[in-house]
């Protein structure tokens, strides 16, 4: 295998035909970063179309083999793994492919690290590894093998040449977002005229703006490249503006304009619901500048202003 240099600002990035990971992608260009990603072969490249002519893209097929030939083809400074399958309540069929996302793809990705000299990982959670708090208590399934793959990662970073720091995600929300999260449905329900139920909405709700969470993923490479980090560092990606979700629904209607009446109660909750988020460690350096009503307002008004 022949040995290449590393360029410092070198990124190989998993997940970016996701919302969030093509977000970083575009962030990491802004910032003079050299982008590779790798993709399955059945992803839409649809969210990335923006930065496709910037960005070299990697068809993974599965196999060590591959993982390794295009970690050695990229030599990145900093890895930035946010490829997962998610699942809220898992069906037979997901079983298989929440642990080959999870965790074979996610344990390839870093042998393919060790293997070509690679040393910087940034990776991703969430907080549903912590119900009602613990230290680890998944949620559901999805939770369980983000997990497992920490815990694997673990071993790389103590026995072998791997530094690695963790973000763990809550709730995020942003411009353009194409997933059927809670300000995307409520938009859509208003305008549809048709009435949504909730839950009773006593739980707490942590939403940090798309904006923020790149600049915390981009934090965190720039303290792996200059600073010296032992075992694992995790790190909470948390607007520091939590509230119920009934105050968030009110307050999303109230500075959007939009004419909503949810059911509250009209469904319950679901199994393990999180009624409380984890809170974290915060990520040294970083802090969320774009508060909730000055989101709520840039990301669901600006159609309008521009009308």
């Amino acid at each position: 295998m022949a040995v290449t240099l590393i360029d410092t600002k070198s990124a190989l990035v998993t997940g970016a035909t996701g919302y969030i990971g093509s977000r970083l992608v575009g962030g990491l260009l802004a910032n003079g970063w050299q982008v590779s990603v790798v993709i399955r072969p059945s992803s839409s490249q649809q969210l990335l179309q923006p930065y496709l002519h910037r960005v070299t893209c990697y068809i993974h097929d599965g196999s060590m083999d591959k993982m390794i030939r295009t970690m050695d083809s990229v030599r990145p400074a900093v890895v930035y793994h946010l490829a997962a399958l998610a699942s809220s309540e898992h069906k037979i069929e997901d079983v298989e492919r929440l642990v080959n996302t999870n965790v074979l793809f996610s344990t390839q990705l870093v042998e393919a690290m060790l293997r070509c000299g690679v040393r910087n990982l940034v990776n991703t959670e969430t907080f549903w590894q912590h119900y009602e708090g613990d230290a680890y208590n998944p949620v559901c399934l999805y939770a369980a093998t983000k997990q497992a793959f920490l815990d694997i990662l673990r071993y790389y970073v103590s026995t072998k040449r791997i530094s690695a720091i963790s973000l763990v995600l809550y709730d995020t929300y942003g411009p353009d977002d194409p997933r059927m999260k809670l300000f995307v449905l409520l938009k859509q329900t208003a305008q549809s005229k048709q009435q949504i139920d909730m839950t009773p909405g006593e739980q707490i709700v942590d939403m940090t703006h798309i904006e923020d969470v790149v600049a915390a993923y981009l934090r965190a490479g720039e303290m792996l490249l200059s600073e010296r980090c032992e075992g694992i560092a995790i790190y909470a990606v948390t607007s520091g503006q939590r509230m119920k979700l009934r105050k968030l629904v009110e307050l999303f209607i109230r500075e959007t304009g939009i004419s909503l009446q949810p059911n509250w109660g009209g469904r319950p909750y679901r199994a393990r619901e999180v009624m409380e988020p984890w809170i974290g460690q915060p990520l040294p350096g970083w802090w969320p500048k774009i508060d909730l009503t000055t989101g709520i307002r840039d990301v669901f008004n600006k159609k309008e202003r521009d009308k």
